[in-house]
């Protein structure tokens, strides 16, 4: 079978599409025929070494897939040959065959395409854990998402409009920010590109305050880092909760008396962690997801897709932030 291969440490172009032997499930497991991968912000992270995980190589990237069940291995209960599934592979996706635990497979809805299932499950996944487990989102609060256009940013703006609070989305374009309204965000805002100094960063706290309203946000939901935390921290209302999502523009650091004026916490999500420790917490955030599928709450846009062949530049534009919504590679046997 064909294989998105990363030998060396790289980016994009390190890539290499190659023929690997096809996989034979083990006990418990079950064999995929992939027909889409989500592309996330940890897919340019593990290639070149910079990720939690250091898989050794070579190592395909993709982290969610969705596809057709193909071969099922021993002592396997209740999936069979021919379902549609999600999987969450951590890596190892974009290949046309996978085996998987069978137990963490989550069935597709007849009417979902293989392509939104693959830009489902990290993206809202991480952004549900981050709003509804960290920050404890409640309905009337008002919530700053930076990034907003963003694959985690575009879910969290569905999410806290359907959990009822009032969302500002702030991105770098006026582009990015109708997108975020045309998603339901109340208001949006476009924040400077590039490194700012003191007094950017003051005036744009300002901004974020004011585009909030009342006393500025209750969360944030800060999937950019960089030059924009400390200003998001800043205009921050009192027992605030600062979620930290990602870090596209930099490993953000700010004045911790921040957090004491206003009795901020600043909450740290690490979504594969907290699924992997508390899986029907997991199971019941997906049920959630799911409902809020059917009901047209949330709806993952899948802005571009490119074949395996193409999946360098999948993540690449990615990399350079160019894209709104969800970047998918597309698997065709």
């Amino acid at each position: 079978m064909r294989a998105v291969l990363s030998k060396t440490v790289g980016g994009p172009s390190s890539l290499v599409v190659e023929e690997v032997l096809d996989p034979t499930p083990k006990a418990g497991e079950v064999v995929i025929e992939v027909k889409a991968v989500g592309v996330n912000f940890p897919d340019t992270l593990i290639i070149e070494d910079k990720y939690q995980f250091k898989p050794p190589r070579p190592f395909s990237p993709g982290g969610e897939i969705s596809g057709v069940v193909e071969a099922v291995g021993e002592g396997v209960k209740g999936v069979f040959k021919g379902d549609r599934v999600i999987a969450m592979t951590g890596w190892g996706g974009m290949v046309e065959r996978i085996a998987v635990n069978a137990q963490t497979l989550i069935k597709m809805p007849d009417a979902m395409s293989f392509e939104e299932a693959a830009g489902l499950v990290m993206t809202y996944g991480t952004s549900f854990y981050a709003l509804k487990d960290r920050a404890g989102l409640k309905a009337g609060e008002r919530l700053l998402v930076l990034g907003a256009a963003g694959g985690v940013g575009a879910a969290a703006v569905e999410l806290g409009k359907a959990m009822g609070a009032q969302v500002t989305a702030a991105a770098s374009t006026n582009d990015k920010v109708q997108f975020a309204l045309e998603l339901g965000a109340d208001n949006g805002l476009i924040y400077p590109s590039g490194a700012m100094d003191k007094a950017a960063q003051k005036e744009l706290s300002g901004e974020f305050k004011l585009a909030c309203g009342k006393d500025g946000p209750d969360v944030v939901y800060d999937g950019v880092g960089g030059d924009y935390a400390e200003p998001a921290l800043r205009s921050m209302d009192w027992n605030g909760r600062y979620l930290v999502v990602g870090f596209p523009a930099g490993i953000p650091s700010f004045p911790l008396n921040l957090t004491l004026l206003k009795s901020v916490s600043v909450v740290g999500v690490f979504w594969g962690a907290g699924m992997a420790r508390d899986p029907e917490g997991h199971k019941a955030n997906m049920a959630q997801l799911m409902t809020w599928w059917a009901e047209g709450k949330i709806k993952p846009r899948v802005s571009r897709t490119f074949p395996l062949e193409r999946a360098h530049e999948a993540i690449q534009a990615l990399s350079d932030r160019t894209v709104m919504g969800k970047v998918v590679v597309t698997v065709e046997s």
